[in-house]
């Protein structure tokens, strides 16, 4: 199939053929929603904890007297029911948030994304994107006069400039196509990739 390309003045300058296995690809709701909350979980780093009864600091003495003074027996101020006690079953940071996805899944989940993007015209690409200086001043007018405001930029190789200007944007993130992920490509209203990061993606996802 064939996209249309723009150049940064966002005018049309010819296609680019691109493969209908990655992009023609019919949409899988299921599969999408496997491939994002895998990558989620995997990207959890797994480092919360809660103290269970034995690790509250307190003392170890018996409260009051089990019988005769007319309230519930108690024999610990560490008890799970008391405010300040321990929790039940505390979490431990050796907790793994780990979700299995075998390469095959993961690079058709990919491929559905994509295909949905193009068809809801949120993927564009370009010829490519370069800057002058590393200013967000320069960007936030590049993108501007593209007309994009929540976006993310893909770049087969992302140079300094471009990483120093985007990095200080709440409404747009450059990234180098080989760290792409699914999340990113759901969060943002619009992808802006260049014409050889298609070409980078292809070689990762078929």
């Amino acid at each position: 199939m064939d996209l249309k390309l723009i150049n940064d003045q966002k005018q049309d300058i010819g296609n680019i053929t691109v493969s209908d296995t990655l992009f023609d690809r019919q949409y899988n709701e299921a599969l999408v929603h496997q491939v994002v909350t895998s990558y989620l979980s995997n990207a959890r780093s797994g480092t919360r904890a809660q103290k269970g009864r034995s690790d509250v600091a307190c003392s170890g003495r018996k409260p009051w007297r089990q019988k005769g003074s007319g309230r519930a027996r108690t024999g610990s101020v560490s008890n799970p029911i008391w405010r300040g006690g321990g929790k039940v079953f505390p979490n431990s940071p050796e907790d793994n948030f780990a979700k299995k996805l075998n390469k095959k899944m993961y690079r058709a989940g990919m491929s559905v994304i994509l295909s949905k993007l193009i068809r809801d015209k949120r993927l564009t690409v370009i010829d490519s994107i370069s800057l002058s200086s590393h200013k967000t001043k320069e960007l936030t007018e590049k993108l501007q006069n593209l007309g994009y405001e929540d976006v993310l930029l893909l770049v087969n190789e992302i140079d300094e400039n471009l990483y120093l200007s985007s990095r200080n944007l709440p409404t747009a993130h450059a990234m180098d196509v080989s760290q792409v992920d699914p999340y990113s490509l759901l969060k943002f209203k619009n992808i802006l990739i260049t014409s050889d990061g298609i070409k980078r993606l292809e070689e990762l996802f078929t």
